[in-house]
């Protein structure tokens, strides 16, 4: 069995800072999110805990993984076309997430 990580305090502001951008990039809310990751209460400090738990039982590359389903999930309720050309918004939340794990990757080397 894995060693749990869990979130420094640093690391813990970014990722809420990144999750508040996110989710006015992508126009969605945190009663969006709260039903992609089907937490208890579109609270930010409950959402914060949920992907902190999934942090710490699966890495950073399981909290990617975990952000890149649910914006997964929000492309196919918007009806976006997945054969299309790349559509700017998707292209720009990833970019976001690609920050995102390097800034935290820096923070891990440090």
């Amino acid at each position: 069995m894995s060693e749990m990580t869990y979130l420094t305090s640093e690391q813990h502001d970014d990722l809420q800072a990144f999750i508040k951008d996110w989710l006015r990039h992508a126009g969605r809310t945190q009663a969006d999110l709260r039903r992609a990751l089907h937490a208890s209460s579109i609270r930010m400090p409950v959402l914060m805990e949920v992907l902190a738990s999934t942090y710490a039982s699966q890495g950073l590359t399981g909290l990617a993984a975990q952000l890149c389903s649910i914006e997964d999930l929000w492309q196919g309720e918007d009806g976006w076309d997945r054969a299309g050309d790349a559509v700017p918004s998707l292209d720009d939340s990833l970019g976001q997430l690609d920050l995102l794990l390097q800034e935290i990757r820096m923070d891990q080397v440090d």
